[in-house]
C-alpha cells in the first residue's frame, strides 16, 4: 500500500486527485514493471502474460486519451515515467 500512495502523491494533478489519467498510467507502469520481472523468471506463466498484455493495452489507451486532451501533460508524464526513449 505504501508504494501506491507514494505514486499517487507524486503524480496527482491537484490536492484531492486520486484517479486521474496520470495516476492510472503511473500505477499501471509500476505493475507492468513488476510483472515483467516476474515473467523473466517464470516464462511459462501464460495467464500472467495475458494480464500483462491487457495492462499494457489499457495504459496505451490512457496515454492516447491524455495525448488528445492535454499534450503537455502527456509529454511530462512520459518523461517522468521514462516511457518514450
Amino acid at each position: 500500500m505504501e508504494p501506491k500512495s507514494n505514486t499517487i502523491e507524486q503524480f496527482r494533478v491537484h490536492d484531492t486527485d486520486t484517479g486521474s489519467a496520470d495516476i492510472q498510467v503511473a500505477l499501471l507502469t509500476h505493475r507492468i514493471n513488476n510483472l515483467t520481472e516476474h515473467l523473466k523468471s517464470n516464462r511459462k506463466d501464460v495467464s500472467s502474460r495475458r494480464g500483462l498484455l491487457m495492462m499494457v493495452s489499457k495504459r496505451r489507451r490512457l496515454l492516447d486519451y491524455l495525448n488528445s486532451k492535454d499534450n503537455s501533460r502527456y509529454v511530462d508524464l512520459t518523461k517522468r515515467l521514462k516511457l518514450r526513449r
